[in-house]
């Protein structure tokens, strides 16, 4: 009798996308973000597929095939979308674009869960989650108007661990376990500063519309083993899904229009612009400090992550190639 039970072996990422050189041998994991089909070409078929890692890079992939279609397209079907495959090539520049190209030699595995480690394909927080949530519901406690404490407990109450894993953007800004804890964090903290210079502001109105004015985030996006668009919020998007969210539950607890009509106003005026994918422009103060604190906190992370990805580059040309790559998607935001 056999005691031993066979287990899978293991797979873990050697290296980052953005890590490899050209020539470089590839024996790693990616996840796979788009599939290409089957195409055939002079010597048979080949097929190609986008892949990522947690680099948030993507890159693409050609596996060139013989002559048996089925065999080429078998290989290609038991691929899916999202699924982590182990793959073996070589990383090559072709048309001045990174590749990873295979053919029938080497080995492209289709992965079970358990057989590689999820957190090689999604970026972490670098901060302790537990102690920034602890933070959050801290900022709750000193709200001193009832109403929007209670709004707020409700809230956090159902969706405090999903918020607190949760990524900001799919790309771009605070795109890791986590990101949107932090960058909700770093808006209050912008508030906060706005009210001691404006005390006029109704601070409670304005943390509020802070701790909030994502919230719909938790249906735009979704990780498995990258992040990526639901249905929901390709169709609605953030905004819309945040603001229909927080109308219910405020009509749930009774509270009254002014103070509804206003946390609503924050909810769809908070991206400035209507070319930035604000339904309103802000029209009150608090609206106002509100926009241009995601502002700022969305757009020095998207600078830092670039300045860090870009590392490499001289002083002279980092600049146009900020301009140059500088992101216009207000989806990603």
């Amino acid at each position: 009798m056999n005691y031993f039970m066979e287990f899978p072996e293991k797979f873990s990422k050697k290296k980052l996308i953005d890590e490899y050189k050209e020539g470089d041998e590839i024996r790693d994991v990616f996840v796979v973000k788009i599939k290409k089909g089957v195409t055939d070409y002079v010597k048979g078929y080949y097929f190609s597929l986008v892949l990522t890692d947690s680099s948030g890079k993507s890159i693409d992939y050609k596996y060139w095939g013989g002559p048996n279609e089925s065999k080429v397209k078998s290989l290609y079907d038991s691929i899916k979308d999202d699924s982590v495959i182990y793959v073996e090539g070589q990383f090559v520049f072709y048309n001045n674009k990174p590749q990873i190209v295979s053919n029938e030699a080497h080995s492209v595995e289709v992965l079970a869960k358990g057989q590689y480690n999820e957190e090689d394909f999604i970026r972490k927080s670098n901060k302790d989650l537990e102690i920034l949530y602890k933070k959050l519901k801290e900022y709750i406690e000193k709200i001193q108007n009832e109403k929007l404490k209670l709004l707020l407990n409700n809230i956090f109450y159902e969706i405090g661990e999903s918020f607190k894993r949760h990524p900001a953007a799919i790309s771009i800004h605070h795109n890791w376990i986590g990101g949107l804890l932090e960058h909700t964090l770093e808006i209050i903290r912008y508030c906060e500063v706005s009210a001691e210079l404006y005390p006029e502001l109704d601070k409670d109105l304005l943390i509020t519309g802070a701790l909030l004015h994502d919230i719909g985030k938790l249906d735009e996006m979704e990780m498995t083993t990258r992040i990526k668009g639901t249905n929901k919020g390709m169709f609605s998007g953030h905004v819309v899904l945040g603001s229909i969210l927080i109308s219910n539950k405020m009509d749930e607890l009774g509270l009254d229009e002014e103070l509804k009509d206003k946390i609503l106003h924050m909810m769809v005026s908070h991206h400035g612009k209507e070319e930035y994918g604000a339904i309103k422009e802000p029209m009150f103060p608090e609206a106002l400090a509100l926009y241009h604190a995601d502002e700022s906190s969305s757009k020095i992370s998207e600078m830092l992550n670039f300045v860090n990805e870009n590392k490499s580059d001289t002083e002279d040309n980092f600049m146009p190639k900020w301009k140059k790559n500088k992101p216009t998607n207000i989806f990603l935001r």
